[in-house]
């Protein structure tokens, strides 16, 4: 009976979680150093600004979201969606499968 508890615990706390990478520019987590006044240096992570975004793809006629930062999303108001889409999975940053599509 312990073990079965103890399995549960488990398997709850097993939680898939998305990466912080912009599926358009393929930008993610830097890593560097806080430095102190005392010039003391500890390790830290530079995080992407990543916000989800929800698109109107006219080429296939639905809904996607997009997790992506403010370079992807300028990137996508210069070049356009599917152009951005192209050359993000030709550069494979992201795949079709990834993109989610709202119905």
């Amino acid at each position: 009976m312990h073990t079965d508890f103890r399995t549960r615990i488990q398997t709850t706390k097993i939680k898939i979680e998305m990466s912080r990478i912009c599926q358009i520019t393929g930008k993610k987590a830097m890593v560097g150093n806080n430095v102190s006044h005392s010039k003391r240096r500890t390790k830290r992570t530079f995080d992407v600004n990543l916000f989800t975004k929800k698109f109107y793809y006219v080429e296939e006629d639905c809904w996607i979201s997009l997790r992506l930062s403010a370079a992807g999303l300028r990137t996508i108001n210069k070049k356009g969606l599917d152009a951005a889409l192209k050359d993000a999975v030709a550069k494979g940053y992201c795949d079709w499968k990834s993109i989610k599509i709202i119905a």
